[in-house]
């Protein structure tokens, strides 16, 4: 096959390649391996070098080495039924080495005497020999061949590593010089290998320096593809229509800064000096506003829904929850009150008439501003002239969705808002068609908030923190990670249904089960009883109502505990339950409640994770802390310390491993959210904190964004220079180019 039918050959589909048939066939396919490209972007997880032999006599103890010798002896012994074990001798020049397998019988026939042989694998030394416990073994066919590096795949019952190591070979064999896809004055500069040799040193690597710099080139071809990608989409919808110009010295702006009882941090001015020069700008804003919580991003948005009303159109910010869009309501509202701009809220529970007369205004541009939810992409929901969509926690909605309400105003400028901080390097893979405005101060930076981690049996600590808030007049949240606890549940599908969803426990699976318990027992319980004084009597049930909470498994539900906090630790308190399960009237009651100071405590799962806003609210106790993810528990802790008075979070959670340990710690040791989400990232994947499948993370799969930073960094700016002069790929320099971004995501529907 010439270049051209290589490359075309990259995308058959596996069953054109040999012993690709069958039962390896359906092993593939379960492995997500449909395609000659998927095989060869199967990399490996790991390798097994045999490549650095040493002699036996030079082997250390513990460590993971490679020996080479002959094999001069093989035994089977049977200490006991159902046990085996084969144990070789092995001589090179140096001296003897033992190695034995267990339940391996059949090595007694593969093994000879005579035979040379490759063990890697950590010597031990006893009874005068070294010794290796089930080694990897590499048979030497030449007596000069001094090893190679062995890769391992992710592989199944269905297909061994092996096998698809012999069939990644079949693969460059058949086609071993495809044409590639980086321009070669790019490769050039960055001083990148070829293609067809980055894949096969990344499969076949004949010492650790060419893996790396396989691997370099590959992760750099995969976030560079993805951003031209996506940067190339942007394009194509600019061509569609003409876009609006704003006017961002209008009155109402004016108005906002003057109203304004509180100073812009120096953050939140630059962040609206940028949405501000892409409003006024000739072309179509497309920016995404990422904050820490409780950072202020919401009267950043403020600004340039006033620059809409300013410019004579309309403005749309889009919610994921009703909370939220009232919580935005409440907030806003008032402020675009006293500036002059019409404004209304929109979700599902907008009683017909109210929603009846809303849509008329919005339609006759009557309405500058519409909060909502989903409710703002209903077919009937008409814009007289919509110039600005901004959409919050756009990860939480489907691309349909996003796209719906955008469609509402063709030519309308985009800001996206997320409170989930995340490093640049991330944000440039996942928005690189976007532009990023970073706020990480707070404004309330008077106001501290201090993280502790207790052991379950500690939790009246936590109560007792509560209690004195209380007593002060402040609030408290309680946070479960389930509605129900399951153990109630008559069978595995309810168990299922008694967790929040995908925000709530099932995050917890994500950071682990692995359990968190903590430092606290110590000087804090001293703490608490000095601050219980002249409160004995009071204090003395408490304790011995907790003195039998043990570390176990029992993960707490919100139900059960407004039940127990109801009856035996705060009965004379206002407790209220917030979850999804609740109607969506009785959850606004509740927050309304909770916000005017009616309730004393929420007991809630994280359906309050985003938007809530109470400044009364100093103190969080979150249960089972370690079945949440770190970026989650960052955001619910934002809950709390939104005001001038410090707050407190207790971290409550059962027997920990070492990794969950490791991750409440870094709660306690910052309440930096980036700092926070840059760590989280080095624990976990990319796609566990925003969702794979929605930012083209699951096209990534030798990209690390906090090691390869500089490298996504070289790649945004290589992409952005090349579509400067070529926006979309349209010159025939660039067909091949643009042929592989087709290939690669034009059947993600995520990406389009």
């Amino acid at each position: 096959m010439d270049r051209l039918e290589q490359t075309l050959f990259l995308d058959t589909g596996i069953h054109a390649l040999r012993f690709a048939q069958g039962v390896r066939a359906r092993g593939l396919e379960r492995l997500g391996i449909t395609s000659v490209r998927d095989l060869l972007t199967h990399f490996p997880t790991r390798y097994n070098d045999f490549s650095q032999v040493i002699p036996i006599r030079s082997l250390k103890m513990g460590e993971r080495l490679s020996v080479m010798g002959t094999v001069d002896e093989v035994k089977i012994k049977r200490p006991r039924r159902r046990l085996s074990i084969i144990e070789v001798s092995l001589l090179d020049a140096s001296g003897a080495l033992i190695a034995t397998w267990f339940n391996q019988p059949w090595l007694a026939k593969t093994l000879k005497k005579g035979m040379r042989l490759m063990l890697l694998g950590k010597a031990e030394h006893s009874y005068g020999y070294w010794r290796m416990s089930s080694p990897l073994i590499s048979p030497v066919t030449d007596e000069q061949d001094d090893g190679t590096i062995h890769p391992v795949y992710r592989a199944n019952s269905d297909i061994t590593s092996a096998w698809i190591a012999r069939l990644v070979t079949e693969c460059l064999t058949t086609a071993p010089a495809p044409l590639d896809p980086l321009p070669p004055a790019l490769r050039a500069a960055q001083g990148f290998m070829s293609r067809q040799f980055a894949l096969r040193a990344i499969h076949r690597p004949l010492d650790e320096a060419q893996r790396a710099q396989a691997h370099r080139r590959l992760a750099f071809e995969e976030v560079y593809l993805l951003q031209l990608f996506m940067m190339r989409r942007r394009n194509r919808k600019a061509l569609c229509a003409k876009p609006f110009v704003h006017r961002t010295d209008g009155p109402a702006q004016r108005a906002l800064r003057q109203t304004l009882p509180f100073t812009l941090t120096d953050d939140q001015t630059n962040a609206i000096l940028e949405i501000n020069a892409d409003l006024s700008a000739e072309k179509r804003m497309n920016r995404l506003l990422l904050g820490d919580v409780g950072s202020g991003k919401t009267i950043v948005a403020a600004f340039a829904l006033a620059a809409a009303h300013d410019s004579g159109a309309q403005a749309a910010m889009m919610a994921p929850t009703e909370v939220l869009a009232e919580q935005y309501a409440q907030g806003l509202g008032p402020i675009l009150d006293a500036i002059g701009v019409p404004w209304a809220l929109l979700t599902s529970q907008t009683p017909p008439a109210e929603r009846s007369s809303l849509l008329e205004a919005l339609a006759t541009g009557r309405l500058s501003v519409l909060f909502g939810t989903h409710a703002l992409i209903e077919p009937d929901v008409h814009f007289a002239n919509l110039s600005l969509v901004i959409i919050d926690e756009q990860h939480r909605f489907g691309v349909a969705q996003r796209t719906a309400l955008r469609d509402k105003g063709p030519a309308s400028d985009f800001l996206a808002m997320t409170a989930t901080p995340i490093p640049r390097s991330l944000a440039l893979t996942i928005y690189g068609d976007m532009e990023a405005s970073f706020i990480r101060t707070r404004p309330n930076e008077e106001a501290r908030r201090l993280t502790n981690i207790l052991p379950r049996s500690g939790v009246y600590l936590a109560y007792e923190a509560i209690r004195k808030a209380l007593e002060r007049g402040e609030q408290a949240y309680i946070i479960c990670p389930l509605i129900t606890n399951a153990k109630h549940a008559t069978d595995a599908r309810e168990a299922r249904e008694a967790g929040e969803g995908a925000a709530g426990a099932a995050a917890g699976a994500e950071g682990g089960r692995e359990a968190g318990a903590g430092a606290a027992e110590g000087a804090e319980g001293a703490e608490a009883a000095e601050g219980a004084e002249g409160a004995e009597d009071e204090q003395l049930p408490l304790l011995t109502e907790f003195s039998d909470l043990g570390d176990g498994p029992h993960i707490k539900a919100a139900e059960e505990e407004l039940a127990f906090l109801r009856a035996k630790v705060f009965p004379e308190r206002r407790i209220e339950l917030m979850t999804s399960r609740l109607p969506a009237a009785v959850k606004r009651a509740t927050m309304n409640a909770f916000r005017r100071g009616d309730v004393d405590i929420l007991v809630s799962t994280t359906v309050v994770e985003v938007g809530i806003d109470v400044p009364n609210a100093t103190v969080m106790l979150i249960q089972d802390a370690d079945r949440f993810g770190l970026s989650q528990l960052h955001q619910l802790r934002g809950r709390v310390g939104r005001g001038k008075k410090d707050a407190e979070i207790f971290l409550v959670a059962g027997s920990l491993s070492d990794e969950a340990r490791v991750r409440l710690e870094a709660m306690e040791r910052t309440d930096d959210g980036f700092e926070l989400a840059e760590y989280d990232l080095r624990l976990r994947k990319e796609g566990d904190i925003l969702g794979s499948r929605q930012h083209g993370l699951g096209h990534l799969r030798l990209v690390n964004v906090v090691r390869d930073a500089e490298l996504i960094t070289i790649a945004h700016r290589e992409a952005t220079e090349l579509l400067s002069t070529d926006p979309l790929l349209e010159q025939e320099s660039h067909c091949h180019l643009a042929w592989e971004l087709e290939q690669l995501f034009s059947r993600d529907e995520e990406l389009l």
